[in-house]
């Protein structure tokens, strides 16, 4: 067993990719055009071109027959869900009402209160905030409520034929049946959203296997069912992409004058002192302890509305869904809840 300091050595080495799914915000939906099949082939020949080329990477044929019995034709599904999202735009009050609502607070509270210990120590071993933890178990699976319900293997198999993004599904798919070969989850379990982010923290393939942890160490980095493993993966993951311990994602602010919306932004970061002089303060209206930190300035929905001031870790948080909305909730229904 790794101790501490190999593991984080070893994960920091790690690149830091897209935590879950193809980038999926409420505020932003682009409707995708039909795409001609990537293999220009029936979907039986398509999965014989899968099998080949995984005998040829190594993966066992036992596990090849019964991952690819979990597909025997597109799904209908997922082509119509990945085809025609809805396009859409919510505010950032609209949609912090959505994902921050009083019910899922309330759940999320019961949900923290009954595994604080867990996620204390989980928090401590990867020096990141367990409150971001819990922010994102909610957002991305209501606390382990929805993991999605589509076999992974069939959806994954299904957009790569499709031809939307063919190449980076089909890579996807083949990491998943790697996942499958090392004997982590079985097929029939293996369960995800239609763009195969996978069990409760929502991980892409490739996601997986670069941060999921077998934290309980049963030999298996299940994070379909395991809380522990659920919870060192995301605390993995923020750490390996630069999570600052003992630091703040941001905080709500208040604006006492004016400021143009073209000074503001993740992009425009100064020193507290600066932000001070420009009439910045903490949402109580006193002024920053930390005037050498420096921070950017977020107003979602334009003047006069909600700001925030957010630190290198509301980047952190982006890198798993890069959307200031997403990071926003996550962070702000971690306070909330714990």
């Amino acid at each position: 067993m790794l101790n501490r300091r190999s593991l984080l050595a070893a994960v920091m080495a790690a690149p830091c990719l897209s935590g879950s799914g193809v980038a999926r915000t409420l505020q932003h939906h682009v409707a995708r055009q039909s795409a001609a099949p990537a293999s220009g082939g029936s979907y039986a020949a398509f999965l014989d071109s899968v099998r080949s080329e995984a005998l040829g990477k190594g993966i066992n044929a036992a596990t090849l027959t019964r991952a690819l019995a979990m597909t025997k034709e597109p799904n209908a599904r997922v082509i119509k869900l990945d085809r025609h999202q809805p396009e859409f735009t919510l505010t950032w009050a609209q949609y912090r009402e959505r994902v921050i609502s009083a019910t899922r607070i309330s759940q999320g509270q019961a949900a923290y209160q009954s595994r604080s210990q867990l996620l204390e120590n989980t928090g401590t071993f990867y020096g990141v905030d367990p409150r971001v933890i819990v922010g994102i178990w909610g957002l991305e699976s209501g606390f382990g409520r929805k993991i999605g319900t589509f076999s992974v293997v069939d959806a994954l198999a299904t957009l790569a034929y499709d031809g939307r993004r063919a190449s980076f599904f089909r890579g996807e798919l083949f990491k998943a049946l790697q996942i499958l070969d090392h004997g982590d989850i079985q097929p029939e379990t293996m369960l995800g959203s239609y763009a195969g982010a996978m069990g409760q923290p929502q991980f892409m393939p490739s996601a997986y296997l670069h941060y999921a942890v077998d934290a309980d160490h049963d030999g298996r980095r299940n994070i379909w069912t395991s809380e522990p493993d659920v919870f060192a993966s995301v605390g993995n993951y923020l750490h390996s992409c630069g999570w600052q311990a003992d630091a703040p994602w941001g905080q709500p602010v208040k604006l006492t004058r004016e400021i143009a919306q073209t000074q503001l932004g993740r992009g425009n970061k100064q020193s507290l002192s600066a932000w001070m002089a420009l009439g910045v303060r903490r949402e109580d209206g006193s002024a920053f302890t930390r005037e050498d930190v420096s921070g950017a300035v977020i107003r979602p929905d334009g003047p006069g509305t909600e700001a925030f001031m957010v630190y290198k870790n509301f980047d952190v948080i982006r890198r798993y869904n890069p959307s200031d909305f997403y990071a926003l909730g996550v962070g702000l229904l971690g306070y909330a809840v714990a």
